[in-house]
């Protein structure tokens, strides 16, 4: 027989799982209704034939066969009948004009810089590809000795005066992995280099993992990662027009204005084209943590390589296209949810962007069907692809500054996907939608026996500027993808069919994740925000500063107590809120904000497009996040003083947001 207290914590558990939040438990029910029919229609034929369609053409940002993706994406939202405007801006969007690269000394050779045809690739013949280059490198004609710098962050080039190297008029070749690639760039350019080469090697994504593409999912000899080098921890969006928005008459920078760009030239190969080069160098053997998986001795130089780089760019202005989607509230139409992810590509794009474009049309086509039905949206929900991300999250950028001042007062949650895969689940974004994004895997993901992990973001993708930038509190997601395609020839529709997610279950759930995720943030009556996580994840963010005792963290260990307490009697009040509709527009109103509070105005020191001031994009690392980045990034430093006075600004901004919650309380007290 069950006992008594093992009844009871069943039955508390099963009234947990039944739980929704931001919904009173008088319309779970219905919400759960609704969800089950949202959920019935997302089919994968569908998912396969837009990704088919949309990574039919290489179609690069700026060119006429990006805005037929664009057309494309439009007509087919049209179609469904909703409401769609396609936002047209412009950027310096710099295209490759000629590339050399000479191994000069001790031997000749002469560097391919394509990528080959393969037989079983329908895509990797076609015409229009964008030849193998870095966007916003530096035009340049240079000769110089050649070192290995493993992956080219600033620990490497620490490791390289410990040896006696200097870089100092050198070129450097670095490996992709380990950060951004325009960090890279930067880290070279800081160390006096004269050009930067970046290089996929086959330990990272390569055959040491596995076959190589047609074979297997991993790059070939010649594939090739092409990518901009933008300095976007310092600003994202054209360069030109850093904080406002870039259309046709809008006022801009001279391009030698722009503090993000690089100013050496900077070329990425392929391992195919890198052997020769690294087999070249003699000096000392790189350490072994160093050492890819070439069949050769790694060595670091300098000499007896010497390498002749040469690099043209085109650094003209190009239009772009954003289109958006609206389905307008019935009753909130004034307060937004929007979803993105970009649908402009290096190549066909058929893993990065289109399958997560795909994800997006499916959810617009379900919520056009649930239309259909009757179903209406409280709040207004918009749905965008994004143009120009690949060149620095461009789109999305010039349009988050046209619109900032509305978005801010409107916004109330910014969903983002991007690229999708055959893995695990991978959620990031703002510790107070962890709760409200837990609910929404546990119940799309039945049997899901993967603990749920919502962590920091850093940049990379479209949720940048939303976040970072304006302090709309952000999700991203996305199935995890593995193989060595990226930004190739070879991120094709056949590639994807045969080594991703072939049949598209995974694309399938993370259209009912996103839908699930628009329909119940449309629809809460309260918004969906939890902020206990919010304190724990502070608390976490501080655990391994509190060991440096340069640090004076009292003040910000108090307001994370303090946020704790505030936001637990938030919550009991909250439960009794659910079941008084006077106060919700009230509440709303107050909630859209709390995350705006943790991005002040001010911004951060020295980087004062980035205002979050939980988690940004790392000054060295671009993808990944630094956590509390006033203190962290100058204490790495040991700049103690800027790093005291980075904590008074955390403990501002989070004690911006304790008395944001606790104003909600009070109201709810009366």
């Amino acid at each position: 027989m069950r006992t008594i207290g093992a009844v009871l914590l069943a039955c508390a558990v099963a009234s947990a799982q039944s739980e929704i939040r931001g919904f009173p438990a008088t319309q779970v029910a219905a919400q759960r209704e609704l969800e089950s029919k949202a959920h019935a229609i997302p089919q994968p034929a569908n998912l396969r034939a837009y990704l088919e369609k949309m990574s039919a053409e290489p179609h690069i940002a700026g060119s006429s066969a990006s805005r037929a993706v664009a057309d494309y994406t439009a007509g087919l939202l049209r179609q469904w009948g909703l409401q769609v405007r396609v936002e047209e801006f412009e950027a310096v969007l710099p295209y490759p004009k000629s590339r050399l690269l000479h191994l000069t000394a001790p031997t000749k050779f002469t560097a391919r810089l394509d990528e080959t045809r393969i037989a079983e690739d329908r895509d990797s013949g076609d015409k229009d590809q964008v030849a193998t280059y870095n966007s916003y490198a530096a035009s340049g004609d240079v000769t110089a000795p050649l070192i290995y710098v493993n992956y080219g962050i600033p620990e490497d080039y620490e490791r390289l005066k410990k040896l006696g190297i200097d870089p100092k008029g050198k070129i450097v070749i670095a490996r992709y992995g380990r950060s951004w690639r325009g960090t890279k760039a930067k880290v070279a350019q800081e160390n006096g280099a004269l050009g930067c080469l970046i290089y996929s090697d086959p330990r990272d994504d390569g055959y040491y993992l596995g076959d190589v593409y047609p074979k297997g999912a991993y790059r070939p000899p010649q594939g090739v990662q092409r990518g901009s080098v933008m300095d976007l921890t310092l600003y994202t969006g054209d360069p030109l027009s850093p904080g406002w928005a870039s259309e046709k008459g809008a006022r801009k920078l001279a391009l030698n204005e722009a503090t993000n760009l690089i100013k050496i030239p900077v070329l990425p190969i392929s391992y195919g084209d890198a052997q020769p080069l690294l087999a070249a160098l003699d000096g000392p053997v790189a350490p072994e943590q160093w050492r890819g998986a070439l069949p050769i001795t790694y060595h670091i130089g300098p000499g007896p390589a010497t390498v002749h780089m040469k690099v043209e760019i085109e650094s003209a202005t190009r239009p772009l296209y954003n289109v958006i989607a609206t389905i307008a509230g019935s009753e909130l139409p004034d307060e937004w949810v929007i979803y993105g992810n970009h649908h402009d590509a290096w190549v066909n794009g058929a893993q990065d962007p289109g399958s997560g474009a795909s994800v997006l049309l499916e959810t617009a086509r379900t919520l056009s069907e649930l239309l259909n039905t009757g179903w209406k949206p409280k709040r207004t929900i918009k749905l965008a692809l994004w143009d120009g991300e690949e060149f620095g999250l461009i789109g999305s950028t010039e349009w988050v500054e046209k619109h900032e001042a509305e978005l801010k007062q409107k916004t109330l949650v910014y969903f983002n996907t991007d690229m999708t895969g055959k893995l695990d689940l991978g959620v990031g974004g703002s510790p107070s939608l962890h709760v409200f994004m837990r609910e929404i895997v546990r119940d799309v993901l039945k049997g899901e026996t993967t603990p749920f992990v919502m962590g920091p973001v850093g940049s990379g993708s479209d949720y940048t500027p939303f976040l970072h930038h304006s302090g709309i509190a952000s999700v991203n997601a996305g199935f995890g993808e593995s193989g060595g395609v990226y930004h190739s020839i070879y991120d094709s529709f056949d590639w994807y069919t045969r080594f991703s997610d072939k049949d598209f279950t995974k694309g399938r759930s993370l259209a009912q994740i996103m839908t699930t995720g628009l329909l119940r943030a449309s629809g809460a009556p309260v918004a969906p925000f939890e902020f206990r996580q919010v304190a724990i994840a502070i608390r976490g963010y501080m655990a391994d500063l509190s060991a440096k005792s340069e640090l004076q963290l009292g003040e910000l260990h108090t307001e994370a107590t303090k946020l704790h307490e505030a936001a637990d009697a938030y919550e009991a009040a909250y439960k009794k809120a659910l079941e008084t509709p006077s106060v919700h527009t009230k509440l709303n109103r107050i909630l859209l904000d709390t995350e705006r509070a943790l991005a002040p105005p001010a911004g951060l020191r020295g980087r004062e497009w980035y205002k979050h001031q939980l988690m940004t994009p790392g000054a060295y690392t671009g993808y990944s996040a630094k956590t509390l980045p006033a203190i962290r990034e100058p204490s790495e430093l040991q700049r103690w003083a800027e790093a005291n006075a980075g904590v008074k600004d955390v403990v501002a901004a989070v004690s911006g947001l304790r008395l944001k919650l606790q104003a909600a309380t009070e109201l709810l007290s009366q």
